[in-house]
């Protein structure tokens, strides 16, 4: 009896630590996310209009088209979660300083380009209106015309656009979409046109830059993180 009673006392005692021991270790806190980042993006300008004599920025014209190939194409670095696109949309006006002194120089312009994933899903739209008059309409004259003065094509209005895209997208595609311009005929009536034929310059974009979370290091092989398949252009 005495010695079933010491293994009881014995069992009795040894439980605490039994019950300590199977305590499961703690995880290890998980590492801070990276900090954001904020780059200009590394852009492929299939069409650049020139750079500002005054500002010094560089604009991109935004063509229309149909294929996120022949778009303003912008690659995003490695990434965790969303990335902000951020830019200045411009309309685009030919400047006639003889139309400025005779008052007939009036425009107003709206364009409109989509924000594509490379497989021609739509992302998201930007639109840019405003109107022209004189000089003072437009954002900046820019170098490289005849005989070393500036082009007659300029950028005017400025939209500031920000646009969310998808943490599995590796690049987007800015393409135009259509172009409605009014202006005054020779009896001063306006004269309202719209222009969606492809591989016209419709617009401007300047000052292009993209704020991302760094993806961690990748460790081992590791496969693609792009999408596949996906909707239509015009699908929502």
């Amino acid at each position: 009896m005495r010695a079933a009673a010491a293994i009881v006392i014995a069992v009795a005692a040894a439980g605490p630590a039994l019950a300590q021991a199977r305590r499961p270790a703690r995880k290890p806190a998980p590492p801070p996310a990276a900090p954001l980042k904020k780059d200009a993006a590394d852009m492929t300008c299939p069409s650049p209009l020139g750079v500002g004599v005054k500002t010094k920025t560089s604009f991109c014209e935004v063509i229309t088209g149909r294929s996120p190939a022949a778009g303003i194409i912008i690659k995003l670095p490695p990434h965790r979660g969303t990335v902000t696109l951020t830019f200045n949309l411009h309309n685009r006006h030919l400047y006639s300083e003889e139309q400025v002194k005779a008052k007939r120089a009036y425009a107003r312009y709206t364009a409109t380009i989509g924000v594509l994933a490379l497989d021609n899903t739509l992302i998201s739209r930007a639109v840019v209106q405003n109107e022209f008059r004189t000089a003072a309409d437009l954002v900046d004259r820019v170098g490289g015309g005849a005989g070393g003065g500036v082009k007659a094509v300029a950028p005017t209005g400025t939209e500031p656009v920000t646009i969310t895209i998808p943490e599995a997208e590796e690049a987007v595609s800015l393409l135009g979409e259509k172009l409605t311009v009014e202006r005054l005929d020779e009896s001063d009536k306006f004269d309202t046109r719209t222009y969606t034929q492809p591989d016209r310059p419709i617009a401007d974009i300047s000052n292009v830059m993209i704020e991302y979370r760094p993806a961690p290091p990748a460790r081992g092989r590791s496969g693609g993180t792009g999408r596949s398949g996906g909707r239509g252009r015009g699908d929502p």
